[in-house]
């Protein structure tokens, strides 16, 4: 052993470890610790994270189906005017009536 290494231990070994409240205090420990009404203040901090949590998980998922929505309409819309335009090509070359249209 080194004589840094002995000096060390010695050290920490003669250092008392420190206590949660000073020796010889003989305070109110109400008025070092939060008591009741810092329990009640903080458990309603939690209750109220977890409301607005859940509330703000509500709003992302119905954005998201409105969005998802939006894209099947969208989708939707686009197959049926390409349909429509298809049919439109097809009677256009066959030059036939249809029901709506009045004969030439």
């Amino acid at each position: 052993m080194t004589l840094t290494t002995l000096v060390g231990r010695v050290v920490f070994a003669v250092t008392p470890s420190p206590a949660p409240t000073p020796p010889g205090y003989d305070g109110n420990a109400d008025l070092v610790t939060p008591g009741v009404v810092g329990f009640i203040a903080i458990f309603l901090i939690a209750v109220i994270t977890v409301f607005l949590l859940i509330d703000m998980n509500r709003r992302i998922r119905r954005t998201r189906y409105r969005e998802e929505i939006r894209d099947r309409l969208a989708e939707e819309a686009e197959q049926a005017g390409q349909a429509g335009q298809a049919s439109r090509a097809d009677q256009a070359a066959t030059d036939e009536p249809t029901a709506t249209e009045p004969p030439k």
